[in-house]
């Protein structure tokens, strides 16, 4: 992208922040937010918001590694976790309510929203299943191994679909908003 993704505008805040107060307002309050080493502007732009900041301190690594990093620094012992990027920030609080919804219901199943037939973020796990990232490369080998536990939650939320990995896919999903 060529630029720090979490800090770009969107809905006259950053996508990280607006990130944030989807989650928020879905009902959750236990967040924690993993930035690099070099973290410190996302740091600064979530300030107003009662979370728990976890650095990956290996540069340049992938997501499991900053999930790695996040589950460290969760307090006690939930059933689920989320895991939000903040490169979807268009994602409504309503689909995330249903996630977590569908996840009381069957609180052993990996829960991935859908929107038209595609899968798309964020993705809710079991806390046992997540901590396999310990021991597996990355999510999509837990996916891989736990097919039998997937649940798909059918959503109209494009939002699930959008992310911004391209200054092209960030216009499209600034024309959306």
């Amino acid at each position: 992208m060529g630029t720090v993704k979490q800090l770009l505008p969107v809905h006259d805040q950053t996508a990280v922040a607006c990130c944030l107060a989807t989650i928020r307002e879905a009902g959750i309050s236990d967040i924690t937010v993993v930035v690099s080493p070099e973290g410190r502007g996302v740091v600064e732009a979530i300030k107003r918001f009662p979370v728990t900041i976890a650095t990956n301190d290996l540069p340049g690594s992938d997501m499991a590694e900053s999930i790695r990093a996040g589950l460290k620094s969760i307090r006690g012992m939930p059933q689920g976790i989320l895991i939000g990027l903040c490169d979807h920030p268009l994602v409504l609080s309503s689909t995330i309510a249903a996630m977590i919804k569908e996840h009381r219901t069957c609180p052993d199943h990996i829960i991935v929203p859908t929107c038209r037939g595609r899968k798309g973020h964020p993705t809710l796990f079991p806390r046992l299943i997540l901590e396999e990232i310990t021991r597996r490369a990355s999510l999509r080998d837990i996916l891989n191994a736990h097919r039998e536990k997937i649940c798909f939650v059918p959503v109209e939320d494009e939002g699930v679909l959008l992310d911004m990995d391209t200054p092209e896919d960030y216009r499209k999903l600034l024309e959306r908003c």
